[in-house]
């Protein structure tokens, strides 16, 4: 994406959630007619992840907040009623960029107290949406992570990764570097309507198979797996053919999950685009934010016999782990790691 010659305009809007020395623009371009870029200096960038005892990693690195991807069903939309932003359209369109990011985690990484753990992103929001075209965040985090030797894994849906292959391969020469695509349906129909920002499915697809080519190999998070819309047995057999063809090294199917903030948005959508099903999303989902053990189980085992067939090995260890059951004796699974993402 070209941004030299872009008429853009800059005011300080929002002083009270982002300091006096933030900026916001907008660019006259239709890619991001409507998008508002938020520029602030971050205080720190490498964070400890809530409840981490139960995840096989201890710490992020996000260099935005919000996401131009406008995936209905981003559990991150409750993140931007954090700072008084509307979780809907506004989490869309209202990208915080953190601009220091790279000095920020070269400072962590040089400090005595820090021990070399792994590093994960695209935890929350993706690191390669639209906005890194511009602001270039991600080569400077990448040569921080190289240069000390620190294990990191990244998440995404961005075809942009594929920019940085070069700084990826130098990383892997040195550290641990683990990469992971999010597909959770070929349906072209489908990912249209509830991931309209995103590059589409054979795109990124493409993209696990460019890494895997160039000595990265590449895993697929098979995610959401959406009930009533992309779970039935044809759609589920094509996006694991599509995810071998493309020499994934593993697949993890996830069931959507609606948290509070997403539950809202996809709700209203569903009942826009899809109100035959809006009574049995609320039965589904009564329980809480996860899908019925049940649907979870019937889901993972139709993928993992099709990965089977397909010749695609079994998912990491560690992919998916359960947790102990809530109040009242129904469990609430957390998931693989990348499914912050979704």
């Amino acid at each position: 994406m070209r941004w030299d010659g872009l008429s853009e305009r800059a005011d300080t809007t929002h002083p009270g959630l982002f300091g006096t020395d933030a900026i916001s623009r907008t660019f006259d371009t239709p890619e991001f007619r409507g998008i508002t870029f938020h520029e602030v200096r971050a205080r720190s960038i490498v964070n400890r992840v809530p409840g981490a005892s139960r995840m096989p990693f201890e710490w992020t690195v996000n260099p935005y907040r919000g996401c131009s991807h406008a995936c209905v069903y981003c559990f991150a939309r409750k993140t931007h009623s954090y700072l008084d932003l509307d979780t809907g359209l506004g989490f869309d369109s209202q990208i915080v960029v953190k601009v220091n990011a790279p000095e920020l985690l070269r400072r962590r990484l040089a400090s005595p107290g820090w021990r070399g753990e792994h590093i994960a992103m695209g935890t929350n929001v993706d690191c390669y949406q639209r906005a890194e075209g511009r602001y270039r965040l991600m080569p400077g985090i990448l040569e921080a992570l190289r240069d000390y030797a620190n294990p990191f894994s990244i998440l995404t849906k961005g075809t942009l990764i594929l920019r940085d292959l070069e700084l990826l391969r130098q990383a892997a020469s040195v550290t641990d570097v683990g990469v992971c695509v999010s597909v959770g349906s070929v349906d072209r129909t489908l990912w249209r309507t509830v991931e309209p920002g995103t590059p589409s499915p054979e795109r990124r697809l493409d993209v696990c198979r460019t890494l895997g080519e160039n000595g990265l190999p590449c895993a697929v998070l098979m995610a959401p797996v959406i009930p009533f819309l992309g779970d039935s047995p044809e759609q589920l057999r094509e996006t694991v053919r599509a995810v071998a063809a493309a020499g994934a090294t593993t697949v993890t199917p996830l069931a959507l999950h609606l948290r509070p903030g997403a539950r809202e948005w996809f709700m209203s959508w569903l009942a826009e685009h899809h109100p035959r099903l809006v009574r049995r999303y609320e039965t589904m989902y009564a329980q809480g934010s996860y899908a019925p053990r049940w649907y979870q189980r019937q889901i993972t085992r139709q993928v993992h016999e099709l990965a089977a067939e397909y010749g695609i090995g079994p998912a990491r260890p560690g992919a998916a782990r359960r947790v102990p059951e809530r109040k009242g004796g129904a469990p609430e699974p957390s998931g693989p790691v990348q499914l912050t993402l979704l």
